[in-house]
C-alpha cells in the first residue's frame, strides 16, 4: 500500500479573491488544511462551506469546476469573472504524482454525464451511457469503472445518488482504491460515507477543526434517533 500522499497541505492563495468564499463559517480563522490520512472529510451543515471548499481544492487540482477528469474543460454555468480570478487556494504537493483523479459533484453530475456521451467515452464508464442509468446506477458505474487507482478524487456528497447499501459499496471501492494509493478529499453529510475507518473529519460549522467520528452532529442525531425514535418523533410533531 502506497502512504505518501499528493496533497499535504492547502493554503489561501497569493492573491485570493476576497470575495463570497472568505465569509463562510469554514473559513472563520483559516490557518490552511493539512491532509494527514488518506481520506479527509468535509462535514457541517448547510451553508457551513464544504462545497465552496472542495470545489476550490478542485479548481486548484486543475479539475474543470463542474466536475470531470482534468481532460473535461465544458461549461454549461458561465462564471466568467471567478475563471479569470487567481486561484482561491495554493496546494502543497508531495514528490508523488497521481496517474489518475477526478472531481464529482452530485449537483452538475447530470452536465458531466452528457459531456461524456458528447465525447464518446462511456467505454471508459462501463460502456453504457450514463443518462441510460438510473443515478445512482451511474455514479457507481463512474467509481467502479472510471476510478483506476493511484488517483486523486474528489467528491461533494457522493452519497447524494445512492442507497444505505450503495453506500457501503462505496466505501469497500474507497479502500480498495487507497490500497492502491489514492487519496480522498470528499464534502459529505453521510454518517455511514465518512465512517471510514482511519479518516481525518474536518468540521466547517464555526472555523476548521478535526473532530472524531463520534462528535458529528451527523453521527449523534442518528444513533439518538434510532434509540429514542418515538420520543423525538413525539417533540417534533407535538
Amino acid at each position: 500500500m502506497k502512504s505518501k500522499l499528493f496533497v499535504i497541505r492547502a493554503e489561501l492563495g497569493d492573491h485570493a479573491p476576497r470575495d463570497y468564499r472568505r465569509d463562510v463559517p469554514a473559513m472563520r480563522g483559516f490557518d490552511g488544511i493539512e491532509f494527514k490520512t488518506p481520506v479527509t472529510f468535509f462535514v457541517g451543515e448547510n451553508g457551513s462551506g464544504k462545497s465552496t471548499i472542495v470545489e476550490a481544492l478542485a479548481v486548484a487540482a486543475g479539475f474543470n469546476r463542474e466536475g470531470g477528469s482534468k481532460n473535461f474543460r465544458f461549461e454549461t454555468v458561465r462564471r466568467e469573472e471567478e475563471a479569470e480570478q487567481p486561484l482561491f487556494f495554493h496546494l502543497i504537493r508531495s514528490s508523488r504524482y497521481p496517474s489518475d483523479g477526478y472531481f464529482l459533484r452530485a449537483e452538475s453530475f447530470f452536465n458531466v454525464a452528457t459531456e461524456i456521451d458528447r465525447l464518446g467515452v462511456t467505454r471508459g464508464y462501463g460502456g453504457v451511457s450514463l443518462h441510460e442509468q438510473s443515478h445512482g446506477e451511474a455514479f457507481l458505474s463512474l467509481l467502479l469503472n472510471r476510478f483506476l487507482g493511484d488517483g486523486l478524487y474528489i467528491l461533494d456528497e457522493p452519497e447524494a445518488a445512492l442507497s444505505p447499501m450503495r453506500q457501503l459499496t462505496l466505501l469497500a471501492r474507497m479502500h480498495e482504491l487507497v490500497h492502491l494509493g489514492s487519496q480522498f478529499l470528499i464534502a459529505t453529510h453521510s454518517p455511514i460515507v465518512m465512517a471510514y475507518p482511519g479518516a481525518t473529519i474536518l468540521s466547517l460549522d464555526d472555523g476548521m477543526r478535526e473532530i472524531a467520528y463520534e462528535e458529528t452532529e451527523h453521527y449523534r442525531i442518528t444513533r439518538d434517533f434510532f434509540n429514542h425514535r418515538k420520543k423525538m418523533l413525539d417533540e417534533l410533531m407535538s
